[in-house]
């Protein structure tokens, strides 16, 4: 067989320079480009290859290798071949350029996900055509739409295609990346992530000349009282069964762990840590508000009379609608009657049990990558596909295998963010990665 490194190497360029840029649109995205690249990648195999396009050009890709044993587990390897826009002056080289420099895969996807898309559909691509014969069900999904809530691919597969997509156990995005402790190394798994609820205010005034602002009842500026109050407002930190069994994990010394696990300690200490680890820890303990668009305003010298925002809202498991409107209520203090909230997409938090032979599986071939390292549970910050195959009833996690060149700053910087590149070793660890696991969890 070729060499799985320079395979996926090639692959993943092309993944990239397909450019299935997804800006929300029912137009953007493109994916049949990916999808036609891993048909003829895919097609020449013993596997099942089907495609599915709900809407023009949407397409995603679902391989298949039945098991010998209609009773053992299936696993789902899922990842998606759409990626969120790039602005290439920000870059340094071509974000859809697909470049080899120094090791590394330059581009838009290179971490978000089409670094294991690729090594995914290598790895199967290996299984099958070794002869590989599985007891469970083997399942390769490249999904479209992931970076707009996935209502072209993976919701829209679960709603009209279910048998298709259907497994015990799933792995899709995105952790692995090792993780240095007291107690060595740590491998962290994405068992469960945050709820969206994505909301519209709007703040009312009354219209006026711009030469007379005095007295005027001005929404621009009730606005950013609002938005104020909203970034400014702070809730004590809840320790969940995800974070506490995180921390425990990690090995961290008495102070520091219980610093972790105390609410008021915590607010304490966040300030003191690095500020990548800092945001992560506190965005997994924090409900989070974050108003990020803001419009209004007809002309120049009219005092506007309505003003709108957006807001970016992510709830912990277990938090619901409920819980989110007391968090508005609270923020916005004496003005909340003053504001309109229309609620647009409200996405409840999902995780998956901790303790499950998928865990077993990950902990057992994790030890072969890093020698010394162990499997801890976190919890995603963002959103993932795998909340849709949890509603089916599948242990979902996000997972990965990544080399120590790939630090957990660093990975979370490249998440959305300027000059995202991989380095060719966490490919190649990948592509082992799902072959192990494969062969441990399906015979």
């Amino acid at each position: 067989m070729a060499d799985p490194t320079a395979e996926t190497v090639d692959l993943l360029q092309q993944l990239i320079r397909n450019r299935c840029e997804n800006d929300g649109t029912p137009e953007s995205g493109q994916e049949v480009r990916n999808a036609a690249v891993l048909l003829d990648r895919l097609e020449s195999t013993p596997l099942d290859v089907e495609t599915y396009e709900p809407a023009p050009g949407r397409t995603s890709l679902v391989a298949r290798m039945d098991g010998s044993d209609p009773g053992a587990p299936a696993l789902l390897l899922m990842g998606h071949t759409d990626v969120v826009p790039a602005d290439a002056d920000r870059w340094r080289r071509d974000p859809f350029g697909g470049e080899l420099v120094d090791g590394e895969v330059w581009g838009r996807g290179a971490v978000d996900m089409l670094n294991l898309t690729a090594s995914m559909a290598v790895a199967v691509r290996r299984l099958a055509r070794s002869g590989f014969r599985p007891r469970g069900t083997l399942i390769y999904l490249a999904v479209a739409d992931e970076e707009a809530l996935g209502v072209h691919g993976a919701q829209w597969l679960v709603e009209h295609h279910r048998d298709a997509v259907a497994a015990d156990y799933v792995l899709t995005e995105t952790g692995g990346i090792p993780f240095p402790s007291p107690g060595g190394v740590k491998l962290p798994v994405l068992v469960a992530e945050k709820g969206i609820q994505w909301c519209r205010l709007r703040v009312r005034g009354t219209a006026g000349h711009g030469s007379q602002p005095y007295r005027t009842d001005n929404a621009l500026v009730l606005g950013a009282e609002v938005v104020r109050r909203l970034a400014e407002h702070e809730v004590p930190a809840q320790i969940h069964e995800v974070w506490r069994r995180f921390v425990e994990g990690m090995g961290y010394g008495p102070e520091l762990r219980d610093a972790l696990l105390c609410p008021e300690r915590l607010r304490e200490l966040l300030p003191t840590l690095p500020l990548g680890m800092a945001r992560q820890f506190h965005a997994c303990t924090h409900p989070m508000i974050a108003p990020t668009i803001v419009s209004g305003g007809s002309k120049i010298n009219v005092i506007p009379d309505a003003v709108e925002l957006q807001l970016d809202i992510r709830t912990l498991p277990g938090q619901s609608a409920r819980d989110v409107e007391e968090l508005l209520r609270d923020a916005l203090g004496d003005l909340r009657d003053r504001v309109e909230i229309d609620t647009e997409v409200a996405v409840e938090a999902s995780a998956s049990a901790i303790d499950t032979p998928l865990w077993d599986t990950l902990r057992r071939v994790s030890a072969r990558f890093h020698p010394g390292a162990a499997t801890v549970p976190y919890l995603v910050v963002g959103a993932t596909d795998a909340r849709f195959l949890r509603r089916l009833g599948a242990t979902a996690y996000g997972y990965g295998m990544f080399s120590r060149k790939m630090t957990f700053e660093q990975f979370g910087t490249m998440f959305h963010g300027t000059d995202e590149r991989i380095d060719v070793e966490s490919l190649g660890l990948s592509v082992a990665l799902w072959e192990d696991v494969c062969r441990d969890l399906l015979g």
